[in-house]
């Protein structure tokens, strides 16, 4: 239970550390290797990146993905949303003008013209949400340390995973000395 004195650094701390809570619980995604896990996530990104701007109808099938990795490693789906809070209205944003500037009726439901535009920022939005829980699911099934491993293991130079590394562990020790302080001032 979190002090109601707690800052935002504090919280931001707290969000760390349970994400690495999440990494370090067992299910039979938690035990895959983490090799195999990034490579599918890469993948599943690359193959969802990949559909036209127009073909809504053909990502549907991929929500299924997440939503079976949600229900096999035993993390609430609702977690996902929490954490990528800050990041999804970013990424819903990106089609937000898609719509005034391709005008051109391309479906007709049910009697009412759907633009292009519409169409396209639907799936704009839908590959980035996708590609976000992809990612969320990543991190939330690997400890750092084993996805830095098998960075390496695909031949990653180290100094990038190195970087990765320490940037990890260092922005948790930068936020609780931010923290400190904060609290001293």
């Amino acid at each position: 239970m979190e002090p109601i004195s707690m800052n935002k650094m504090e919280k931001a701390l707290h969000e760390l550390g349970e994400m690495d809570e999440l990494a370090a619980q067992a299910s039979p995604i938690h035990r895959l290797h983490p090799t195999a896990k990034l490579l599918s996530t890469i993948a599943y990104i690359l193959v969802v990146v990949s559909y036209h701007k127009y073909d809504l109808n053909g990502l549907i099938p991929h929500c299924l993905w997440p939503i079976l990795l949600f229900q096999v490693s035993g993390i609430e789906g609702r977690t996902c949303f929490y954490k990528l809070r800050i990041v999804l209205p970013l990424v819903m944003a990106v089609g937000l003008f898609n719509p005034l500037f391709d005008r051109a009726p391309l479906v007709n439901l049910g009697g009412v013209a759907v633009s292009g535009g519409v169409v396209s920022m639907l799936t704009l939005m839908l590959k980035g949400v996708l590609c976000l829980m992809a990612s969320f699911l990543l991190m939330a099934t690997t400890p750092i340390d084993s996805l830095c491993a098998a960075l390496r293991r695909l031949h990653v130079p180290a100094m990038l995973v190195t970087l990765l590394l320490l940037t990890y562990r260092y922005v948790g020790v930068m936020t609780e000395e931010l923290a400190i302080m904060t609290d001293a001032y």
